[in-house]
């Protein structure tokens, strides 16, 4: 870390450096793309995956966060912070030419705060519409319904977007400025549910068949939650994150337990933490096998998708025996699990294995040989190793364009550091890398499971924590490896029992965004089956 902070001091010598974890940054907002880009391009281990961007009204100022990570080990991290005082027309510059990712992040912290960023190409806002009044993550939001009516007319579409450019002078020129060409020949793909993967909604420039442009279209489900956490205590937010990827609801809760039991210095006890990862991995293979059996079906395979239904609902039992639930088992809580399980879990657990592997050889002969198949994954939907790390694309997608990014592996937690497991890795990046990913890291969930199973120990299940949690005055962050990737949690407490600010790191917003990336110049029919390898859940993004 003192060579990092080195060369933060030699980008920018008045930089405020806190010796903390992760180690964190302030500087002055036109100090800011100096500083990340020297981060970006330092030699010996370039920052160059960001890995959340964080925006938060801090009263005097409204702030943003960059969590910044090197794609050579993702346990390193630096928190860069800048901020405005000016909250009539707040300004800072943009990042999106160094990181991709940011693009969606930034028009998010536009909609929820109201900071414009200079140079960023679309300041639409992201998640509500282009009329909302005020900013809703704004501590002063006037949430009254009369500020913003229901409406039950149908609204066009607009296809222009706002943004405000540096000129060569260093003037600022507001534009408005054209999503498509005037010819374009633009069609809708969602934001019904089928084959979008959940109410997403895409505009599609063609040519021909050929996909042109895609213009994302995102908030249909959006609920708030990050701003109704605010009001409400560590226990009861629980429950959110089983809402927003549900299909890997027992990881994401596990996620938030963490960094409040990091934040509280709660230990959780060993019984538990075999528990948890035990869990982890059944809700990792429950996860897979619905993108799996999805991707087929968006294929033309509907017996596929009953085949991993088939499987899937092994684990939904074993789930429902154990905690009362299935999808959402609301099963983690802070200092460990909510039940004990139950006498058979063991043995329940252990008979699934072999049917999940007698499986994995059905599937490979049923969808991953079929030439069709093949024909319709291989070769197409093609994401490079720097534009997966600059998209911040991580999961099964992300490895199967070589980028190495499972967190077990590079900031071990739970047991991870004490189980034997392969990080699966391609280097093609292209739709059937992915699909092969996912089933590859079946076996390997398997594998983590086999290792425990046996060896749970005996002792409490539940650490003892105090009725009213409290988190010391500070910022926390927590990063597990999720079903589709990096789920990040950020919590700023001021010491009380509720959040200041609480974030959540969605995997599925990154791998939305290289979609227009990876579906240019590929056939209208790949665009389906493109999307189904990336294996987004809408929830999990419009949070």
């Amino acid at each position: 870390m003192e060579n990092i902070k080195k060369v933060i001091l030699e980008a920018v010598p008045e930089a405020v450096i806190e010796d903390k974890t992760p180690l964190t940054v302030t500087v002055e907002p036109d100090k800011l793309r100096h500083l990340v880009k020297a981060l970006r391009n330092y030699t010996e281990m370039p920052f160059d995956y960001l890995a959340m961007l964080t925006g938060t009204d801090e009263g005097e100022k409204l702030m943003v966060t960059y969590l910044l990570c090197p794609s050579k080990d993702l346990s390193i991290e630096v928190a860069v912070k800048t901020g405005t005082a000016d909250r009539v027309n707040p300004l800072l510059y943009t990042v999106t030419d160094i990181y991709e990712t940011a693009h969606y992040n930034e028009r998010e912290v536009f909609a929820m705060l109201g900071i414009r960023f200079i140079n960023n190409p679309d300041m639409r806002r992201f998640f509500l519409n282009s009329d909302w009044v005020g900013y809703p993550l704004r501590k002063d939001y006037d949430a009254s319904p009369i500020k913003n009516p229901v409406s039950v007319e149908s609204k066009d579409i607009i296809d222009t977007a706002p943004r405000i450019m540096e000129t060569p002078d260093g003037k600022l020129k507001e534009e408005l400025v054209n999503i498509f060409e005037k010819d374009d020949y633009i069609i809708n793909i969602g934001p019904q549910h089928p084959s979008t993967h959940g109410v997403m909604h895409f505009r599609v420039a063609l040519e021909g068949e050929i996909v042109k442009k895609i213009d994302v279209h995102s908030g249909y489900i959006h609920r708030g939650i990050e701003k109704l956490s605010e009001k409400l205590t560590y226990p009861q937010i629980l429950h959110f994150t089983d809402r927003l990827d549900y299909l890997s609801a027992n990881i994401n809760r596990h996620g938030l337990c963490m960094c409040v039991e990091k934040a509280a210095g709660i230990e959780v006890p060993e019984r538990a933490q075999y528990i948890r990862t035990i869990m982890d991995e059944l809700n990792r293979i429950d996860s897979h096998l619905v993108a799996w059996g999805t991707m087929c079906m968006d294929l033309g395979s509907t017996t596929a998708f009953i085949y991993g239904m088939r499987e899937r609902e092994d684990i939904l039992k074993i789930f429902e025996k154990n905690t009362g639930g299935r999808l959402i088992i609301n099963y983690n809580v802070i200092g460990g699990v909510m039940f004990d399980i139950q006498p058979d879990f063991q043995s329940d657990v252990k008979a699934f294995i072999p049917v999940m592997r007698k499986a994995l050889i059905e599937y490979n002969k049923l969808f991953t040989g079929n030439v069709i198949a093949v024909g319709r994954m291989k070769g197409l939907g093609i994401l490079s190793k720097e534009d997966a790390i600059s998209y911040a694309v991580t999961g099964p997608a992300g490895r199967g364009s070589a980028f190495s990014c499972d967190l077990r592996k590079h900031a071990p937690y739970a047991l991870y550091d004490k189980v034997e497991f392969k990080e699966i890795i391609r280097d093609n990046g292209d739709s059937f890398d992915r699909y092969l990913n996912r089933l590859d890291e079946i076996e390997e969930s398997l594998k983590i499971i086999e290792q425990l199973i046996d060896n749970i120990p005996e002792g409490d299940f539940l650490a003892k924590t105090k009725a009213i949690i409290k988190l010391p005055e500070g910022e926390y962050y927590q990063r597990v490896e999720a079903g589709r990737g990096e789920f990040g949690v950020y919590i700023e407490s001021r010491g009380d029992k509720t959040p200041y600010r609480l974030k959540f790191r969605s995997p599925s917003m990154a791998a939305v965004s290289a979609m227009p990336l990876i579906c240019a110049d590929e056939k209208i029919s790949d665009f389906i089956g493109i999307g189904g390898s990336m294996d987004y859940v809408i929830p999990d993004i419009d949070r």
